[in-house]
C-alpha cells in the first residue's frame, strides 16, 4: 500500500476537522451548525474543512433516509451551505439519492459551488445494510493544488490501493463508539499513514443518537505515523491540521476505558434527554450496584436536581438496602421518596388467593414485587413527565434473570450493554472522580435481588466473574460450548449458561433501546430466533 519508500514530501494544506454532534432530521440546526464551522475555519486561514459522513442528516436515520422529503431538505441545507463557502473548500457528508437508492455521500463545494458528489462503496453495517446502496469508492480532488483521496466509512479499511501521486487521505466516519475502539481506531489510522507515507486526516461524527454513541476522537497522522491532531473524546471540537512536513507532532494518550466508558454514558443521557426535550428522570433505587451505578450516571448528565430517586422495600428488603439507598441520595443531594410495597404486594396476592390458593412460594410471587415497583415508578412518569430510567446490566439481560414489565421497564438503558463485573468497575471509577457518593456498603455487599428471605443471586447463577467470563466468549467472542468447556469452565454451569442464553431472547426483545458499549450489544450485534429447538453444537 505504500506510495513511496521515503517520507520526505508532503503536502501542505490546512484542514480545517469539524467534529459536531448532530441530531437525526434537525437540518436546520445541523446546517447552522456547519456554517459558523466553516466561518471559524475561513477565520483561521484553512483551505478546506470537513465534516462526518452524513453530517447534514445525522445518522443512523433509519427508513427515513429512503424517504424523498428527508433527502430533498438536505439538499436544500447542502445549497445554503454551500452559499457561505466562498474562498474556501468544503467536504461535508449526507445522503443523496443515487440511480439505484440511497447513497452515503460527501458533497465537494468550492467557491459557492457544489463541484460533485464522492459514495461509500462497501455497506456492511447492521445499520445501513437496508437503507443504503453502494456507491463508486475512493475518489481524487484537488484542493489547494493537492491530489486528495475522499474515503467514506469502512471504506478506508477495505480498499487497500491508493492512486500513486495521492497527497493526503480523508477519512469520513460515524463510528460508533465501543469498548476500546478508540485505541483500536487510532493505531489502524496510524499505521495507514505509515504505509502509505501521506498525511491521513479523519473526522467522525460525535453524540447520542437514542442508543448508538459517536465519540468524535477525530485525529490526523503525518506520513511517519506521528499524530499531528487530535481532536476531544465525546465532545464537539474543531481544529485546525497543518500538513506540512515540520509539522509538530503530538503524543497519542493512553485510554483509560473506564473512564470512557463513564463519558459515553454521561454524553449518550444528556443527548438523549436534550435533543428530545425531555428534562427530568427517575429510577428505583434498591441500595444495589446498578441502581447506584444508573443514578450516579444520571445526576453526573442531568443534573441532581432532574434526578428523582424512589426507594420500594418490601418485607423482604433488608434494612442496610434502605439506609444504603438514602445515605447515596443523600451524598448525591437528589430528591427521594420512601414507599414500601408491602401493603400493595399484601392486597395482590390476597386477591389472587381464590385462584392460586394452596400453592407454595415461587417466582410467582417475586415478580408481584418487581412489578409493583414498575407501576409506581410509572405512576410517578405519567403524574410529572420524569423519563424511567432503566437499571439492568448485560449479565442479568443474556440469561434472563430479571422480571419482565418489571425490571424491564424504563424508557433508556444506560448500563444495559455492561457486564455485572464491568458495572463494579465503573461504580469504583465514579467514586474516585466523585468523592465517593457510592456508599462502601453498595460495593461490599453480595448481590442480591431481595425478593424472598435470604435470597442472593448466587443461588441461581454462578458467580459473576465465572457468569461474566462466559457470557464474554459466547457472545463477543462467539465460541462454541465445548470450546469455553476446553479452557478450563464446569461442563454443566457452561451449559446452564447456554441455556438460559437461548431461551431468554424472548425477554431481551421487549427491552428498552439500551446504550451499545460494546462490540455485542443483545438485540443489535447478538440476536438469536425467538423460536428454536437449537441445543446441538453451541454458538
Amino acid at each position: 500500500m505504500r506510495l513511496q519508500s521515503t517520507c520526505t514530501i508532503f503536502a501542505a494544506v490546512k484542514i480545517a476537522v469539524a467534529q459536531l454532534n448532530y441530531t437525526i432530521g434537525d437540518f436546520e440546526g445541523n446546517k447552522l451548525k456547519i456554517i459558523d464551522s466553516i466561518a471559524d475555519a475561513k477565520a483561521q486561514g484553512a483551505d478546506l474543512i470537513i465534516f462526518a459522513q452524513n453530517a447534514i442528516s445525522g445518522t443512523p436515520g433509519y427508513d427515513l433516509v429512503r424517504k424523498y422529503t428527508y433527502l430533498e431538505r438536505c439538499e436544500e441545507a447542502l445549497i445554503e451551505i454551500a452559499s457561505h463557502c466562498d474562498d474556501i473548500s468544503v467536504l461535508v457528508g449526507l445522503p443523496v439519492q443515487g440511480e439505484n437508492g440511497t447513497l452515503s455521500a460527501v458533497a465537494h463545494i468550492h467557491n459557492r459551488h457544489i463541484e460533485r458528489f464522492f459514495s461509500k462503496k462497501h455497506i456492511s453495517s447492521r445499520e445501513e445494510k437496508p437503507y443504503f446502496v453502494p456507491g463508486s469508492g475512493i475518489k481524487y480532488v484537488r484542493i489547494a493544488g493537492e491530489k486528495v483521496a475522499v474515503v467514506i466509512g469502512e471504506d478506508i479499511s477495505r480498499e487497500s490501493e491508493f492512486s500513486p501521486n495521492t497527497d493526503i487521505i480523508l477519512g469520513f466516519s460515524a463510528h460508533p463508539y465501543s469498548r476500546s475502539v478508540i485505541e483500536r481506531r487510532y493505531e489502524f489510522y496510524r499505521r495507514l499513514a505509515f504505509e502509505v507515507g501521506r498525511p491521513v486526516v479523519f473526522v467522525n461524527q460525535v453524540g447520542g443518537q437514542t442508543d448508538v454513541l459517536f465519540d468524535g476522537s477525530s485525529a490526523a497522522f503525518n506520513g511517519r505515523g506521528e499524530a499531528t491532531a487530535l481532536l476531544k473524546n465525546f465532545e464537539e471540537d474543531l481544529q485546525i491540521v497543518d500538513t506540512r512536513a515540520d509539522a509538530p507532532s503530538t503524543a497519542v494518550p493512553t485510554q483509560n476505558r473506564t473512564a470512557n466508558v463513564f463519558s459515553a454514558m454521561k454524553m449518550g443521557l444528556a443527548d438523549y434527554f436534550r435533543k428530545n426535550g425531555f428534562t427530568k428522570a427517575c429510577l428505583g433505587m434498591s441500595g444495589g450496584i446498578d441502581s447506584a451505578v444508573v443514578a450516579a450516571v444520571a445526576c453526573a448528565a442531568l443534573g441532581k436536581e432532574n434526578v428523582r430517586l424512589l426507594m420500594m422495600p418490601s418485607q423482604f428488603s433488608t434494612e442496610h438496602s434502605v439506609d444504603d439507598a438514602v445515605e447515596m441520595a443523600g451524598r448525591l443531594g437528589a430528591e427521594y421518596d420512601v414507599v414500601p410495597i408491602t401493603e400493595s404486594y399484601k392486597a395482590i396476592t390476597e386477591t389472587m388467593m381464590p385462584v392460586v390458593g394452596g400453592t407454595r412460594f415461587d417466582v410467582t410471587e417475586e415478580n408481584i414485587q418487581s412489578r409493583i415497583r414498575a407501576v409506581m415508578l410509572m405512576a410517578l412518569s405519567n403524574k410529572f413527565g420524569y423519563i424511567v430510567l432503566n437499571c439492568s446490566n448485560k449479565s442479568e439481560s443474556a440469561v434472563g434473570y430479571g422480571t419482565l414489565y418489571g425490571d424491564s421497564i424504563g424508557a433508556i438503558s444506560i448500563a444495559g450493554d455492561l457486564y455485572k463485573s464491568e458495572i463494579y468497575d465503573l461504580a469504583r471509577y465514579i467514586n474516585k472522580v466523585s468523592g465517593g457518593v457510592i456508599p462502601e456498603n453498595i460495593l461490599l455487599k453480595e448481590p442480591s435481588a431481595e425478593l424472598s428471605p435470604g435470597q442472593l443471586d448466587s443461588d441461581r447463577l454462578p458467580t459473576y466473574e465465572t457468569l461474566d467470563a462466559i457470557l464474554y466468549r459466547m457472545i463477543e467472542q462467539g465460541e462454541h460450548r465445548e470450546e469455553i468447556i476446553n479452557a478450563g469452565f464446569d461442563a454443566a454451569t457452561v451449559l446452564k449458561v447456554h441455556s438460559m442464553l437461548l431461551r431468554n431472547e424472548y425477554k431481551r426483545r421487549q427491552g428498552c433501546p439500551v446504550f451499545r458499549l460494546s462490540t455485542a450489544p443483545l438485540g443489535k450485534e447478538f440476536v438469536l430466533p425467538l423460536t428454536n429447538k437449537y441445543g446441538g453444537y453451541g454458538l
